[in-house]
């Protein structure tokens, strides 16, 4: 048997293989920068995203919120003072408290006792006052109970306006009130937070570039502002200034930079020996070039985080200040001063406080959770 003619294999067969590339372990993807997946990273955020809708819905209100009514910020009519809430349709809708209603619960002995409370209560205005009879009671003290509802815009002749918010003890209108007072608090808060980024950057950026005698001589003073508590300096600080938006933002920025100026110097002492850096030094640029075109920038993430969370302190210390009579001056709104008047008719005319502070509540965990949402958006950790 011939093996030689079995094994002959056919020219035509004698095809030379095409080289292809092994993709099988290959790992592909789309190329994004680091904004690209900080961006992207944040947009996963549901709850800071939504906390981004709600700011922004309360800034475009806080402009144009004012503009809504036909009332001014200094607009006093004692014969309206301390009118509820009360908005077109919405008063239809009990349960929502806006129907401009006053109501609360009187007990006496008997009923007729309770019922003489609350019409005395609600200026002997008993045409208007509706009773609703929760406990007949048995002649005993505080055994009987009544739910008395009174219709305060019919008993002043005003059945056809409209007050959103109610209005205050001087008869001024809280939605126009509230919306001005949160523009104020605001402006004050951004102005004091990017006043402390201004030099907390500055300071802190310089004294770790530098480090040596410059680095020590200026933590050594930063340790003895920080040592002072804030709290201290801005109520001393308050005393000597005139009430007032200056003098606000002027406290606020005394000592609020110190924490930024610390950040910022410990992420500048850690990159300074970086290779980049180093390489733009051997090449000749300036110091103030290294800081800012390649130190500064790989920070940003840090400083716009804790930006962040100064806002909202801001706004906290505005509105304590206001609070306690050391903010803004009358007849000037702010959150503060809003929440102050409230807190003081809290036990009869609950509304005045309730709405200054759910606005504040909102602003506070809003910041919070859009500065959350940062710091997870420039975690590279974090990106997927």
């Amino acid at each position: 048997m011939d093996t030689n003619n079995n094994n002959k294999i056919p020219k035509e067969l004698l095809v030379p293989m095409k080289k292809t590339e092994d993709t099988s372990e290959k790992i592909s993807g789309e190329s994004r920068t680091f904004l690209q997946n900080a961006r992207r990273t944040f947009l996963k955020n549901k709850l800071a995203l939504t906390s981004v809708i709600v700011l922004v819905f309360i800034l475009i209100m806080s402009a144009v919120g004012p503009w809504m009514t036909d009332y001014e910020l200094d607009d006093q009519d004692l014969s309206r003072a301390k009118m509820p809430a009360r908005v077109p349709v919405l008063e239809n809708i009990s349960w929502l408290g806006f129907t401009g209603y006053l109501s609360d619960e009187f007990e006496g002995s008997d009923v007729e006792d309770a019922t003489n409370k609350a019409i005395a209560r609600y200026d002997n205005e008993a045409d208007f006052v509706d009773i609703e009879v929760i406990s007949e009671g048995d002649g005993s003290r505080n055994s009987a109970e009544v739910k008395a509802t009174y219709d305060i815009y019919e008993a002043k002749g005003m059945k056809d306006e409209y007050f959103w918010l109610g209005t205050d003890t001087l008869g001024r209108d809280q939605w126009t009130r509230l919306w001005l007072g949160t523009r104020v608090s605001m402006l004050i808060a951004f102005v004091a937070a990017f006043i402390s980024l201004a030099i907390g950057v500055a300071y802190g950026g310089i004294a770790g570039y530098y480090g040596g005698k410059v680095d020590d001589i200026m933590m050594r003073i930063l340790e003895v502002l920080v040592g002072i508590p804030n709290l201290v300096v801005i109520l001393l600080m308050m005393l000597v200034l005139e009430p007032g938006i200056t003098s606000i933002i002027v406290a606020l920025t005394i000592t609020g930079w110190t924490g930024m100026a610390r950040i910022v110097r410990g992420e500048v002492m850690k990159l300074k020996s970086q290779e980049y850096v180093l390489a733009a030094r051997t090449l000749g640029q300036s110091n103030w070039k290294v800081i800012t075109k390649h130190l500064l920038p790989n920070i940003s993430g840090i400083i716009i985080i804790n930006t962040m969370f100064n806002i909202p302190d801001a706004i906290f210390f505005e509105a304590f200040l206001s609070f306690i009579g050391l903010g803004m001056a009358p007849p000037q709104a702010s959150l503060g001063t809003l929440i102050n008047t409230g807190f003081d008719n809290i036990m009869l005319y609950p509304y005045m406080l309730v709405f200054p502070a759910i606005l504040i509540s909102l602003i506070m965990i809003a910041f919070n959770l859009i500065g959350d949402g940062l710091r997870d958006a420039f975690d590279p950790k974090m990106h997927k």
